[in-house]
């Protein structure tokens, strides 16, 4: 026994495989083996009259996807996303500069809290706050009215597409709570990143005479864009494959993930519903590859 611990002690490849043997078995068999069994399921169809799947190899799932509707459900999803990811990162970068450049040692901590404090409620309890929120007869609406705001939001909701009857049934409200949800995630891996940069870097391009507008976008950026990478992967997929948002607030318009799960529990057709999962697969992956080539993981 002892020669054993001796021999895993001195033999660092072994130790290192036998620490992570759980968690490969783990992903080759549940999330791999999973992922694999959706990409087979989106290859079969469902016989639309008996409502059985059909364990026949087609294509039919995939040239469903280029319908019109389901187009529309692609692009929507999209847009949101990338809206989402643009804001999150317009408003968390300063949040995070803040935190690491400007507040004190003593205060960081509670900025820190404050950005972890919405991740440890519940999610469901948040989504239907902000429903309650942005209802005509809510805090929000109540707030606008008494500071006279509330004809400039009746004109913003009047706009074709993105308007509705209420916050709560349109898609600026939609894009509210997706930003609120959200944020602490793109925060949290920028401020990651801007803890790493070395601050003689910073002093050394002030010295040299660039401006702080300089520094930051030659220096700080850059080395942040690891960060900011993090945080776009997590609020561009967390937003695509959301279903619950969709489906308390704003209209009735389908998302991917509202997509899926509609197809999957609603109507029963599991192999449309795989091919409709898949999508989101891929423009990640085409994503990350982009990042890649662009650099942005040199600095992990």
């Amino acid at each position: 026994m002892n020669h054993f611990i001796d021999k895993l002690f001195y033999n660092k490849k072994l130790t290192l495989f036998l620490l992570l043997s759980p968690l490969l078995i783990w992903l080759g068999v549940v999330y791999l083996g999973s992922l694999l069994n959706l990409l087979l399921q989106s290859f079969f169809k469902l016989d639309s009259f008996s409502g059985k799947i059909l364990y026949e190899f087609n294509l039919e799932n995939y040239t469903a996807l280029f319908k019109e509707t389901n187009l529309d459900i692609f692009i929507r999803t999209l847009i949101m996303s990338s809206v989402v990811t643009i804001f999150s990162i317009l408003i968390g970068f300063p949040v995070a500069y803040y935190m690491s450049f400007i507040a004190s040692k003593n205060l960081k901590p509670f900025y820190y809290l404050g950005v972890m404090l919405p991740l440890w409620s519940s999610y469901m309890v948040k989504v239907y706050s902000w429903k309650l929120i942005m209802a005509k007869e809510g805090i929000l609406i109540w707030f606008l009215e008494r500071i006279g705001l509330a004809p400039t939001l009746d004109w913003i909701l009047s706009a074709p597409i993105i308007g509705g009857s209420s916050l709560s049934f349109s898609y600026i409200g939609m894009f509210l709570v997706f930003l609120y949800i959200w944020l602490p995630f793109m925060i949290l891996p920028i401020y990651s990143s801007l803890e790493r940069i070395p601050k003689n870097l910073i002093d050394a391009s002030l010295d040299l005479g660039a401006t702080p507008i300089v520094t930051l976008f030659k220096i700080i950026l850059p080395l942040a864009l690891p960060g900011i990478i993090a945080g776009s992967i997590f609020t561009f997929s967390l937003t695509m494959g959301d279903y619950i948002i969709p489906g308390i607030i704003g209209n009735s318009r389908f998302f991917i993930g509202m997509a899926v799960y509609t197809l999957q529990g609603t109507t029963g057709n599991i192999p449309l519903a795989a091919a409709f999962s898949i999508v989101p697969i891929v423009v990640m992956m085409i994503y990350l590859k982009i990042a890649k080539r662009l650099g942005a993981f040199d600095a992990i």
